[in-house]
């Protein structure tokens, strides 16, 4: 493991050099450019907020604002949006560059960490975004904002743990990727990303506590709209994360010597 590490490090270069052609690329092909990155997820929060906010704005509990619950999904979201890219996108990556594994000699490692390190970027320009529009709302950002490198940096661990593992595996088993496509939904779902946990019923909390995005949601969520610190769930988070990155790292060390084959 650590000389995928030392491999990754040497050809920092290229991952750097990676990331920056994905966002011209970007700029190149469109419009509105790198602009995409805040105006998708700012739609979805729109479209839940415009059809949900009478549903479930009265029960927010804690903010006597009327746009409470509109910054209640940006946090959420702002989240879940950065897991789901990264694990997305490291689903395919390996498939979707086999032409370029065939073709040159390089650590394959350094695949899925452009993905992460685009997918960060897109994060924290969704995050600066939130933090411009949260004023405009009335929710004038606390201290405890300061707690959004970590949350961040667990997200990216968790997402690159789970994302590798399966991207690895998907190569010898395609049915994972399309299996994943559903799961990643429903995980969606049952996160507490478009509702509050309060409203939960007490015989689905204690499920909850086996999904691990849940105390990272709420942490974006107690940081950037209650004004509070992250859940001790974060510890449990940051264990699992670290659980899945060494298996992820196992499982991509020893087949990513027979990927070109298979591929």
């Amino acid at each position: 493991m650590s000389a995928l590490i030392r491999a990754a490090w040497r050809y920092r270069g290229f991952v750097a050099s990676s990331v920056a052609n994905e966002f011209k690329s970007r700029l190149s092909r469109s419009r509105f450019g790198v602009a995409w990155i805040v105006l998708h997820p700012l739609a979805q929060v729109l479209i839940f907020a415009t059809i949900l906010s009478s549903v479930l704005a009265a029960r927010l509990e804690g903010i006597d604002n009327k746009y409470a619950y509109a910054a209640f999904l940006m946090a959420g979201i702002a989240c879940w949006s950065l897991f789901a890219e990264i694990v997305q996108r490291c689903l395919t990556v390996f498939i979707d560059s086999a032409s370029l594994l065939k073709k040159v000699q390089f650590p394959r490692i350094t695949l899925p960490m452009v993905v992460i390190g685009s997918a960060t970027i897109n994060n924290l320009a969704l995050l600066a975004m939130v933090l411009l529009i949260f004023p405009l709302l009335g929710l004038m950002p606390t201290l405890y904002v300061l707690w959004l490198p970590l949350l961040v940096a667990l997200t990216v661990a968790l997402a690159t743990g789970v994302g590798l593992l399966l991207g690895t595996l998907n190569v010898f088993a395609r049915d994972i990727g399309q299996v994943m496509a559903v799961v990643i939904q429903f995980w969606f779902w049952v996160t507490p990303i478009i509702y509050p946990v309060s409203i939960v019923p007490e015989a689905f909390r204690s499920t909850l506590a086996l999904n691990p995005m849940v105390p990272l949601v709420m942490g974006y969520q107690n940081v950037l709209v209650y004004g509070k610190a992250p859940p001790l769930g974060l510890i449990g988070v940051a264990l699992v994360a670290l659980v899945a990155l060494l298996l992820a790292m196992l499982v991509f060390r020893r087949a990513s010597s027979e990927m070109v084959d298979i591929l």
